[in-house]
């Protein structure tokens, strides 16, 4: 059975701990990404429970008329703000330790490999419960979609989209990024890679 499912990343959101909104360029972003995926058909939309990924979200589905399901499995694999006496430099050194280390799971959140594995297991649940050949989006995270990709994805098939994929990995998510992937019996296929042409 083949879907398409559309990994988007949240829009610019307010640099602040917790869980914050998106900005006025946010909202820019949201819109213009709306307007895009006006014409794809989007038969759903699934978002992660934090309040970027769900302003997100709102601005596709008024201009795609798609219904949103919240699915907690969508959130980021931490967010600065869960642990409310760590400081940004904390929480980034701790990002970044587990994202060097997969296995590593810190002291909130989850390890990137788990993280991975959830949006993996989100998936599949769509493939299962959608019609077949349904355009599926979903709003989430950079963390989390390159969390994913890196642990579903051989890294040559990863390289073919950014050279030493894996170590750059932090870096290749910008917000309201579109990753376009088909899926079929159980494999994906990478038809995009974080494209923002529609922020143009």
């Amino acid at each position: 059975m083949s879907m398409t499912f559309l990994l988007i990343r949240h829009a610019l959101k307010e640099k602040a701990m917790g869980d914050v909104p998106i900005t006025d360029e946010g909202i820019k972003q949201a819109e213009a990404t709306a307007r895009h995926l006006s014409s794809h058909s989007i038969a759903r939309i699934f978002t992660s429970p934090l309040r970027r990924a769900k302003e997100t979200a709102e601005y596709i589905s008024l201009t795609t008329k798609a219904g949103i399901e919240e699915d907690s499995r969508l959130r980021e694999r931490a967010n600065w703000g869960d642990l409310p006496e760590q400081t940004f430099d904390e929480f980034i050194a701790m990002w970044e330790r587990s994202t060097a280390d997969p296995e590593y799971i810190p002291p909130v959140g989850d390890s990137a490999r788990q993280a991975g594995a959830r949006l993996s297991a989100v998936l599949a649940d769509i493939a299962d419960t959608q019609p077949p050949d349904s355009v599926i989006a979903l709003v989430t995270h950079g963390g989390l979609i390159t969390d994913f990709l890196v642990h579903s994805i051989p890294e040559n098939q990863l390289n073919v989209w950014h050279p030493n994929f894996v170590a750059a990995q932090s870096y290749l998510i910008p917000e309201c990024s579109i990753t376009a992937l088909t899926y079929d019996n159980g494999n994906y296929t990478i038809q995009s890679f974080a494209s923002v042409d529609h922020l143009d």
